[in-house]
């Protein structure tokens, strides 16, 4: 198909859907990045791209979900599965501070008898033992579960682990928020509705959240743009998003690819498209994550020209990803030399999207 050009064409002052199919299907993937990142000055105009050091532990592997599409989870009789001591999680947290790391990024299986009071005890163990790291952690699918299993609401879920010092929560968990796409990868995972909730009730009692989209697996164009729509329509009603952060989907080992061999490696021009889409759509976000860890290092790069400010994580540990066959590793001289190589500045930061430290 013969790629249209974007400048000659004429849209609404805020993308509507119909329009973000045409650019997503028919527009010249570099002339899609020159939009993009207009859009990106317009929000960012010092140039300054960060990056967060920090470090990504899963608390356990077990998990009652079953999704199709994850090589990392177990069942809670399988020999290698685990749950990690506080004490293991402890060591791990101090190897990160020995890095100069701010952030742990919480995640784990969905434990089929882990209630709120273990999970109360676990936050509260981290923040009083190591009260300079944020913790931002358990997924929107985590959240509703432990409300399920522990007979109390998901609003008080969310209280309750915040009283303790839960900072923030991830989008983990979102893949692709269509229902049928959902009931065909993952099942018995929490719905659109729902997870759109626990990101509104969060938002509601002043935690701040990130939102995602995983694509690559049976999803239609028409999918994802939708997806982009419930993410603007909730940051409309709660201004609770502080990032977006897009990834493709890693089939190795995985039981979603043995159903649908039909599924490909998704490529970098799909990647960068729907990237720079999410910065024109996603017109009430200022902050978007390069994918580096399911992109490698250069894609990350050329990420930063089509609308991302933010490198993500220099990811000291990263466990799910890479059991479905992503290897990539960068530490945050890379990351800096990948930057600074760009003509952008350089800066690390917090959580909060606070800059720590500048490196020009």
């Amino acid at each position: 198909m013969k790629m249209m050009n974007a400048k000659d064409m004429n849209f609404s002052k805020r993308l509507n859907k119909k329009e973000a199919l045409y650019l997503l299907q028919n527009v010249d993937l570099y002339e899609l990045g020159e939009l993009a990142y207009k859009k990106k000055l317009e929000l960012h105009p010092e140039k300054i791209t960060t990056f967060v050091v920090d470090r990504n532990i899963n608390y356990t592997n077990v998990c009652c979900i079953d999704c199709d599409f994850c090589a990392f989870f177990r069942h809670a009789k399988d020999s290698d599965a685990y749950v990690l001591s506080f004490d293991e999680i402890g060591q791990k947290i101090e190897e990160l501070l020995a890095i100069g790391g701010t952030q742990i990024l919480f995640q784990g299986g969905v434990h089929p008898k882990l209630k709120i009071e273990w999970y109360e005890e676990l936050v509260e163990f981290i923040a009083k033992k190591y009260p300079s790291i944020t913790v931002h952690g358990f997924s929107a699918v985590e959240i509703a579960y432990i409300a399920k299993i522990s007979k109390i609401s998901i609003k008080e879920v969310l209280q309750r682990l915040q009283a303790k010092g839960l900072f923030s929560i991830p989008g983990a968990g979102a893949e692709v928020l269509s229902d049928r796409v959902r009931d065909e990868i993952a099942p018995h995972k929490c719905d659109t509705a729902t997870w759109l909730e626990v990101h509104r009730q969060a938002h509601k009692i002043g935690m701040k959240s990130t939102a995602t989209m995983m694509f690559g697996t049976i999803e239609s164009d028409e999918e994802l743009i939708e997806h982009f729509e419930h993410l603007r329509n909730l940051q409309d009603e709660t201004g609770g998003f502080r990032a977006f952060i897009l990834w493709s989907f890693q089939s190795e080992n995985t039981k979603l690819k043995l159903k649908h061999p039909e599924i490909m490696k998704q490529s970098s021009n799909k990647y960068l498209r729907l990237l720079a889409l999410a910065r024109l759509y996603l017109d009430n976000f200022k902050n978007l994550q390069s994918s580096w860890v399911t992109q490698g290092s250069l894609i990350g790069q050329l990420a930063l020209k089509f609308g991302a400010n933010d490198l993500g994580s220099t990811m000291m540990e990263e466990n799910v990803v890479s059991a479905a066959g992503a290897s990539y590793k960068m530490n945050q001289d890379e990351m800096i030399r990948l930057i600074e190589s760009l003509g952008e500045k350089p800066a690390k930061r917090n959580t909060a999207y606070e800059i720590l430290q500048k490196y020009y």
